[in-house]
């Protein structure tokens, strides 16, 4: 890494990667030179060149901020709901929310491109560990019947995995935030402790 990386942005580069997060959330990246960023943010490419060496390296680093963010936001939403089942219904939608900011160009071409793909599939396994910690949490407190909350957490993750990069929900014609609705309807139907119902 590096010393490039590690020195604190300014704030004209705070909100220089701001402007460019919603930009290729918008278009996607792929399609776009260094000059036509520079050209469409009014700045000069030397700006861009002190953010990431490359057009692909600044891809990564947006991409990258661009989850990181929606993780924090996600956290922020569930911070203070302590029953589970809410909890697991609040991330989920939260992740919903954060991927209708994201246009299916965004989307390609985060899958189309290894280093960016990297940083969505560890998104996915994160997303997948929360749900296992919730899961877990449940059975502990009787709420949810006694299950493999890693083998439950691991088939969600894939479900979110189908989501973002929209084979899922192509194939069974619904938007992201249906299906992500549909997935904690699954969830919490399937993991409701019959005896806690009664």
């Amino acid at each position: 890494m590096t010393s490039m990386v590690r020195r604190p942005l300014t704030g004209r580069q705070t909100e220089l990667l701001a402007r460019l997060e919603a930009l290729v959330l918008a278009e996607g990246f792929a399609h776009f030179t260094l000059d036509d960023l520079a050209a469409r943010l009014h700045c000069s490419k030397s700006t861009l060149y002190a953010l990431a060496a490359s057009k692909e390296q600044l891809a990564v680093r947006v991409v990258g901020r661009y989850f990181k963010g929606a993780a924090q936001r996600i956290e922020e939403l569930i911070a203070d709901v302590d029953d589970v089942r809410v909890r697991i219904g609040t991330y989920l939608a939260g992740a919903a929310a954060e991927l209708r900011r994201a246009s299916a160009q965004f989307i390609a071409d985060v899958s189309a491109f290894a280093p960016t793909r990297s940083t969505y599939e560890r998104n996915a396994r994160a997303a997948a560990e929360r749900l296992r910690t919730f899961i877990a949490d449940g059975v502990r407190e009787g709420v949810f019947r006694d299950v493999h909350a890693t083998l439950f957490a691991e088939m969600a993750g894939l479900l979110i995995e189908g989501i973002q990069t929209g084979v899922l929900t192509r194939r069974a014609g619904v938007t992201d935030s249906e299906a992500f609705t549909a997935l904690g309807e699954l969830l919490l139907d399937g993991l409701q402790n019959e005896r806690r119902r009664a």
